[in-house]
């Protein structure tokens, strides 16, 4: 039984590094991409129609979310399946949780579609047909084509589910390489247009998507292939019932972290929604370095746990200490380069006060010491004070950033807010997840 323990430890591992190497790869290529896509757009769009596009992607993230956290539950259900060996009945719960999602994203299609019909999306975005032209077309054509990727992304979850995440990061990474090369067509081309740039950004996510699911299922790995005959909804509700608290927590992330945008639209303008995110995706450059070492962590810590292999989970989290000691030290770096870095990134485009980059700088730190407990707790399954505390941030987020806007008329404050609603998760976290490895979880901290 030690052999057995001590082989599957070794097999975990090894997976585990190597799936490591190749998203630093892969996320490496996205990184460089997501960097030349941010002055192309710029420059192809101006801020006020960037802002606006802007705005537009981090709605969209909302349908994204809209799958009662089906993905999110899948992984953890196909990895634990796995790990028993149970290739038929994982097979069937593939086949329902893809069936669930069409019930799902089809009513949220067609009543986003008459919302748009029916609504002022200038009002909601603050915008002048002028400036602007078409944005109810440019709405409906994302959230179809946005709909249509979100039953396929479960292919995603998919091979995350499999402790392989690299494939999930491929798949993203060709999306955007897709959407990177449709850009600088539009912009070479002299449209500059708000239509195109929105197609071209939604359209090759999912055409990868599509092309993914033949590959998967009829190639690699037939024997887990979807199938009409194998859906049972029974065989989800286990999915559904861990989804359940990880949908809750993926929309409360969302309320903190993608409504900022629409935000600071209506507290301040479109344009500067602009400074805002280019100041996220600079530092955010560590949070996917750090994203992609902690992502194998998640399943691998399921496989674990389901083999009672607390060890393991010991060991790998000493692992990402040191890191963050490293982590501190390059955002002091970067906000010493900033201007540097953004003189040289978009030429002067935009200016960017030095005190955004110092709390940007902040707000992603805690996001990345609240990760690194996170991603484990997430893979063992333990969810109810994630869910309570995210929830709490969420509800507290918007009337806190409301009223610092007000009193202070500045972007600054508003950041600031984004910071402090984090920072109880934070804590609570990292007290569940020593008590969890500890065996000395009772209680709420046990569930």
């Amino acid at each position: 039984m030690s052999n057995e323990k001590n082989v599957s430890n070794q097999q975990r591992s090894s997976l585990l590094q190597k799936n490591i190497l190749a998203s630093f790869v892969i996320k490496g290529w996205s990184a460089v991409i997501v960097l030349l896509m941010v002055p192309a757009t710029l420059h192809c769009l101006g801020d006020y129609n960037n802002g606006i596009w802007l705005t537009i992607s981090s709605l969209l993230l909302w349908i994204d979310n809209m799958d009662i956290g089906l993905g999110n539950g899948l992984r953890n259900k196909v990895a634990e399946y796995m790990a028993h060996g149970e290739c038929e009945r994982t097979r069937s719960l593939i086949s329902s949780t893809f069936a669930m999602l069409i019930c799902i994203i089809i009513p949220i299609m067609l009543v986003l579609l008459l919302l748009i019909m029916v609504g002022n999306p200038y009002q909601i975005f603050n915008a002048t047909p002028v400036k602007a032209p078409h944005l109810d077309q440019v709405l409906m054509m994302t959230v179809i084509l946005v709909c249509t990727s979100f039953v396929f992304k479960l292919i995603g979850n998919f091979y995350m589910g499999l402790q392989l995440p690299a494939v999930s990061n491929l798949l993203i990474a060709l999306g955007q390489t897709l959407a990177l090369l449709g850009t600088y067509i539009v912009l070479y081309s002299g449209s500059h247009s708000l239509m195109l740039i929105a197609l071209v950004n939604t359209a090759a996510p999912l055409l990868v998507y599509m092309l993914a699911y033949p590959y998967t299922f009829f190639y690699k790995y037939p024997q887990l292939r979807p199938s009409f005959s194998l859906i049972d909804f029974k065989e989800a509700k286990a999915v559904v019932n861990m989804g359940v608290q990880f949908f809750i927590m993926q929309i409360a992330s969302v309320i903190l972290f993608m409504t900022s945008n629409i935000l600071i639209s209506n507290l301040f303008s479109p344009e500067m929604v602009t400074p805002y995110q280019i100041t996220y995706r600079y530092f955010s450059i560590l949070l996917v370095i750090f994203t992609v070492i902690c992502m194998p962590f998640w399943n691998a810590t399921t496989d674990a746990y389901q083999r009672n292999d607390m060890d393991w989970i010991r060991n790998a989290t000493r692992k990402l200490r040191l890191m963050i000691v490293g982590i501190i030290i390059c955002l002091i770096i970067m906000v010493v380069l900033s201007d540097t870095i953004y003189a040289i990134w978009i030429d002067h485009q935009t200016v960017i006060d030095i005190k955004m980059s110092i709390v940007m700088a902040i707000y992603i730190f805690i996001l990345i010491y609240s990760m690194r407990y996170s991603y484990f707790i997430n893979g063992i399954g333990k969810l109810r004070l994630q869910l309570i505390f995210t929830t709490a941030a969420a509800i507290l987020f918007i009337p806190l950033a409301y009223l610092a806007t007000q009193l202070s008329h500045d972007i600054i404050w508003f950041m600031l807010v984004m910071c402090l609603v984090n920072i109880p998760g934070l804590i609570v976290n990292r007290i569940q997840f020593y008590k969890l490895i500890n065996g000395k979880a009772k209680g709420i901290w046990a569930k």
